[in-house]
């Protein structure tokens, strides 16, 4: 109640501000960076035609940025947290709507060039098969109403679109910080209807702590063909990725407080291997005018080998782990759309997942550092598969030219079993029957310029992992309904002034029987009833012909309203831990002359909670500050200088250990201090 209070009223005098504006947007998505964009007669809905608060950071804003981890590029985007571990190939995950990153609650659907890409517990691993440089976009929708994807797509998705056709020769090289040294390269050729498309990137650090080396490498090819008449494009997309690299591990505060780079010594054995391939075919088909059907098979796979210390208490059995998993996941994916005329579109799809998954958890015995040579007991070794069936159908209705009106519905189905091999025991997943997700999404344009919009929907937790509660496999396995989220959202889009656009919405999200779940350690908690509300704040403006700047800023929380501990307390009014209460990004880019712009972004969070009861305190929060200059040397050469966190602010992110040691306490894995990086980028 409070929230309506005080914020509803703001989104209504924002309302009603759009009428003395001289400018607007006629719709609600806000771009970042020039994304080519062409009014469609034909051809499969784009979310920007049909949902409402969608933004889309254009691949110039990505190519040019030094990152570790291909999903901190998400972190310029409105409201996106940034759960950053920064422990070896476990590295972090992007997400946003008061949904948190540690991976207990994973909220966000990935996609890359359309293709689910998310592994069974829902991690977006996969993002990093993608090299910055061959980024056209990042298109994130967030909220409830988009009904084309069921599993993990709870708060919103990400989509990745890489680059596809057109004539190129791009190459960066970096040198930087902590001896990093990284190579991309990006080829297109285009010619008689055949596209070719490569990218490669090799990248090695030596790592900002001790004992924190890493190396990887990513590489894959397109090969796209569109007939004569433009009717029917046809195509494969594979890539491929390792990562190799040393986890420093977690700090105690004592330990943080006398050297927060270091590695302690029961690490020192600690480290990670990650295989990943992707193998996709791609058709679209104008059949008609008026209809056209896309559709995308694929495979992903995922071997991950991991060796992690939690703790040096030697009284603690199970701190000392190798976990291996192995996901082999296979879809198929399908839409039609038909466009009647201008003022009904219908447009329905359905996929097909099936996933065989391994997971493998050894335990140690004490030793500093750990020996990682003979197991002491196997903790598991399951062998589970998951099987989902999706269908939805959308209509997009405009009964007149200012307004627009998507109804949608989707349905899931999910069947699958499981076999614990060291006992022999097995068992089916849960039933959840038939998943019904309605939808709707309204927009108004007030004018040519401004727009108002609002949406509904209903989206879905199932549990992941491979033993009890996902599958069945004993009698007292508890019978686990799936947790149903609702969410409702109105805003509004508009132009204060020319080449300035502001959306401010505001958002609410019920859970129903919402699951804590951390499959790797088989760690699940019922948080039961949540809600999740906030207020999103973007402005993007063109200053002038030399300035761009941008501002976001999202005040978000999220609570328990129904739930209770496994020690029966009570977590009523609880705010579920690692959900900072605000993300705010600040930037801007200056073109100084015809060969030099600089540039300076500011982003920054709040601090959280760290367990259930919020009893121990609050951490996380930092501002951060990364400051760029760009010297064109020619019209195929420039120079990148980058200075990532320049102010050298100390940050880290938090969790609560209660499970790897006698006394439970707060465990630290301290962010980067100032580093700099210079690039070398060509266009031949």
């Amino acid at each position: 109640m409070l929230f309506r209070k005080r914020m509803m009223p703001m989104v209504i005098a924002s309302a009603c501000s759009v009428f003395v504006c001289n400018a607007g947007a006629a719709d609600s998505v806000i771009m970042l960076g020039e994304v080519p964009v062409t009014a469609q007669s034909n051809g499969p809905l784009m979310a920007s035609n049909v949902l409402t608060s969608v933004d889309i950071l254009a691949g110039e804003r990505v190519h040019e940025k030094n990152v570790m981890n291909s999903w901190e590029l998400v972190g310029q985007m409105p409201g996106v947290q940034l759960t950053e571990f920064r422990l070896g190939a476990e590295s972090g995950k992007p997400s946003f709507r008061a949904f948190n990153g540690e991976g207990y609650i994973n909220g966000i659907k990935l996609l890359i060039d359309g293709v689910p890409s998310n592994i069974n517990n829902g991690n977006m691993r996969h993002f990093d098969m993608i090299s910055p440089l061959d980024i056209e976009y990042v298109e994130v929708v967030r909220g409830t109403n988009d009904p084309r994807y069921g599993l993990h797509n709870i708060g919103g998705n990400i989509n990745v679109g890489t680059r596809q056709g057109g004539n190129y020769n791009d190459m960066r090289f970096t040198y930087g910080s902590f001896n990093t040294r990284e190579a991309q390269a990006a080829f297109g050729k285009e010619k008689d209807g055949f596209a070719q498309n490569y990218f490669f990137s090799k990248q090695d650090s030596a790592g900002y702590r001790d004992h924190s080396k890493s190396e990887k490498y990513s590489a894959g090819g397109k090969w796209f063909v569109t007939s004569s008449d433009g009717n029917l494009k046809v195509g494969v997309i594979a890539r491929t990725y390792n990562h190799q690299a040393e986890e420093a591990g977690y700090l105690t505060a004592t330990e943080l407080a006398a050297n927060r780079f270091q590695s302690p010594a029961k690490n020192a054995n600690d480290r990670g291997n990650r295989d990943m391939q992707h193998l996709s075919a791609h058709v679209d088909w104008q059949i008609n005018p008026a209809t056209t059907l896309t559709s995308k098979l694929y495979f992903n796979s995922m071997k991950d080998d991991r060796f992690v210390t939690y703790t040096s208490d030697n009284t603690v059995a199970g701190a000392r782990q190798r976990r291996t998993w192995d996901e082999q996941h296979y879809g198929w994916v399908n839409t039609l759309t038909w466009r009647a005329n201008d003022k009904f579109t219908l447009d329905g799809g359905f996929n097909v997942e099936h996933q065989d998954n391994e997971y493998r958890r050894n335990r140690y015995d004490f030793a500093v550092p750990t020996n990682f040579s003979t197991p002491a007991a196997i903790l598991n070794d399951d062998s589970y598969n998951l099987n989902n069936f999706g269908a939805y159908v959308q209509a997009v209705i405009k009964p007149f030219d200012s307004l627009k009106i998507i109804p949608g519905i989707r349905t899931d189905k999910f069947t699958g079993s499981t076999k614990i091999n060291t006992s022999g025991v097995t068992g089916p997943l849960q039933d959840y029957g038939w998943i019904n997700q309605p939808k709707l999404s309204v927009v108004y344009s007030l004018t040519p310029t401004t727009s108002v919009y609002g949406n509904w929907g209903r989206t879905f937790q199932i549990l992941t992992g491979s033993r009890a509660n996902a599958y069945v496999t004993a009698s007292t396995t508890p019978i686990v309904a799936p947790s149903i989220n609702t969410g409702k959202e109105i805003g509004v889009k508009f132009k204060p002034v020319a080449g300035t656009e502001v959306r401010i919405a505001a958002w609410q999200q019920d859970a129903t029987d919402e699951v804590a779940n951390l499959p790797s350690a088989a760690i699940t908690r019922n948080l039961g009833q949540t809600r999740r509300k906030g207020l999103d704040f973007i402005v993007t403006s063109q200053v002038s012909e030399r300035v761009q700047a941008w501002f976001s800023h999202a005040v978000q929380e999220a609570k328990i309203v129904g739930g209770y501990t496994s020690s029966s307390q009570s977590l009523a009014g609880k705010e579920v831990f690692s959900t900072p209460r605000f993300v705010t990004n600040l930037g801007a880019d200056y073109k100084l002359s015809e060969t030099l712009q600089v540039g300076a972004q500011v982003r920054a969070q709040g601090s959280y909670f760290i367990d259930d009861l919020n009893a121990q305190g609050k951490f996380g929060g930092y501002v951060l500050t990364d400051t760029s200059m760009r010297y064109t040397l020619s019209k195929s050469a420039s120079i990148d200088l980058q200075v990532k966190n320049v102010f050298d602010r100390k940050y880290e992110y938090v969790w609560y250990d209660s499970f790897f040691w006698t006394t439970p306490q707060p465990m630290f894995s301290p962010g980067a201090g100032r580093a700099a990086y210079v690039s070398l980028n060509l266009k031949l």
